[in-house]
């Protein structure tokens, strides 16, 4: 009996390290299951505003929500923010795809929850704008991001776009505070 749960990891006595990875496991698993949630809620989120604004808004004019400060207006963005880098979108693609595999990877170590939190919106936001650049036109790898938040003098951005910046200005607030992913804190 004592070799089977050697085997299948249950010891019969615990020690001191033992016991403490074991109660971290499931911590970590769900940091891991609150990361993908995030990224999840983003990423549908992201999905339905697109599949909207390009079923209602697409070919029509503009709406203005906040006077001439705000409006929703259906654009194709082959390049990447404020409409740099047009003849890029396929380099634009493998970096979304990098991002996300990196993700992915820092999610084995994950035991913050304000991490997994950044993480998943970078993940949802990566995922929003990927799908876009696989499957809109003009082909696969090539695809325009449809953008629709327009605010006056600013660049035209979606959903996706809102989670990566949200993600990102989180995972610098952590990083200035000394949290590391894996939950410990650095002083300086």
């Amino acid at each position: 009996m004592a070799e089977a749960e050697r085997i299948i990891g249950t010891p019969d006595v615990e020690g001191p390290d033992e016991g403490a990875a074991l109660d971290e496991r499931p911590k970590g698993r769900r940091r891991i299951a609150v990361l993908f949630a995030v990224a999840l809620f983003a990423y549908l989120l992201d999905l339905g505003s697109k599949m909207l604004v390009v079923a209602k808004l697409e070919h029509h004019e503009p709406i203005d929500v906040v006077g001439d400060l705000l409006k929703l207006e259906a654009i194709r963005n082959p390049g990447a923010a404020f409409g740099m880098g047009e003849a890029f979108t396929v380099i634009f693609t493998v970096i979304a795809a990098t991002v996300i595999v990196v993700i992915f990877r820092l999610a084995r170590k994950l035991y913050s929850l304000p991490w997994a939190i950044a993480l998943g919106l970078l993940l949802g936001g990566a995922l929003g704008n990927l799908t876009d650049r696989i499957f809109r036109s003009p082909g696969v790898f090539e695809g325009a991001v449809v953008d629709f938040i327009a605010p006056a003098h600013f660049a035209v951005f979606n959903l996706a776009d809102s989670a990566i910046v949200c993600g990102g200005f989180l995972i610098v607030i952590l990083s200035f505070r000394g949290l590391d992913p894996d939950g410990t804190v650095h002083k300086d």
